[in-house]
């Protein structure tokens, strides 16, 4: 039996943030954790730039692929259910079915760097930043599990 604690990352498309957050969560404690994420209204693929921005610090989520909420929701028990987006947390049910404990529903908003503006290079730099953030926002959430 796996023993693993399931951790569903949401967000609105599920194109960038969650999957950037999966994507560390699997490197860092993929031993402990189970990762997952999905969207609300879940885009057809992941972010190109997310790919690039996780690549550039050795992690590959090229091979992650966008998921709904119904791919989960009342199906899968998860111990961790984490918000990283403001429009998911507005939309996202307060009582998620199939969250073991519910003070395990976490809200960590980040800036959604797919609406970022200006030359390619200009987003690159804000998926950096959002990157970045998730990590350092994991990493203190990891120690206190």
């Amino acid at each position: 039996m796996d023993k693993k604690q399931k951790v569903l990352f949401l967000c609105t498309g599920n194109s960038a943030r969650s999957q950037m957050a999966e994507g560390f969560l699997r490197t860092m404690e993929g031993e402990r954790f189970e990762p997952l994420s999905a969207g609300m209204e879940a885009q057809e693929r992941v972010h190109p730039l997310a790919v690039k921005a996780m690549q550039e610090i050795g992690i590959d989520i090229s091979g992650q692929r966008p998921k709904g909420i119904e791919e989960y929701l009342g199906k899968t028990l998860i111990h961790y259910l984490i918000v990283v987006c403001d429009k998911a947390n507005e939309t996202c049910p307060r009582v998620w079915p199939g969250l073991m404990d519910p003070a395990n529903r976490f809200y960590w908003p980040f800036d959604d760097p797919a609406a970022a503006e200006g030359s390619g290079e200009e987003q690159l730099t804000h998926f950096r930043r959002v990157r970045d953030e998730i990590k350092d926002k994991l990493e203190e959430w990891v120690k206190g599990r």
